[in-house]
């Protein structure tokens, strides 16, 4: 079962976009945003995996959602930036006592690390974002699958 355009769609978005090599972009964003959200639902890791999440909704919301205004309505980042706050408050707070983190004896939680993960999410996400290059090729009037990428 494939969710959304898959990684070929995916790659024609970052494409779109000017992240190259499109597929491979594809395919690291998909990994660190499941892996990260896995981790953060499993509680491992947790400002690591805060910090991968972060960097991941940081570059979709400046490269794709910001342009369109606040609300998830209009393609907006309104969701996006309510996922990110919420990785980051579990950052700030830790992941709980069921958590594999808890299970393990990790004890990475507080004030210095919700700000480290934070800071690295958005050094992570600004490196990627730098990196890119907007390349002339007209935009699609209409894109199969689940993304429509507006200038």
């Amino acid at each position: 079962m494939v969710w959304g355009p898959g990684i070929a769609g995916t790659a024609q978005m970052m494409e779109q976009l000017g992240f190259r090599p499109p597929r491979l972009q594809a395919v690291v964003a998909c990994l660190v945003e499941g892996g990260a959200g896995l981790a953060l639902a499993a509680g491992l890791l947790t400002p690591l995996a805060s910090a991968a999440f972060i960097s991941v909704t940081f570059v979709a919301t400046v490269s794709v959602h910001l342009p369109k205004g606040f609300f998830i309505q209009k393609g907006g980042f309104e969701y996006t930036l309510a996922l990110a706050v919420g990785a980051l408050a579990v950052a700030f707070t830790g992941p709980g006592g069921t958590s594999a983190d808890a299970a393990l004896g990790i004890d990475w939680s507080g004030p210095s690390w919700g700000v480290t993960a934070l800071a690295i999410g958005l050094v992570g996400g600004g490196l990627e974002l730098m990196g890119r290059r907007r390349s002339p090729m007209p935009q699609a009037s209409a894109r199969q699958g689940a993304y429509q990428i507006e200038a």
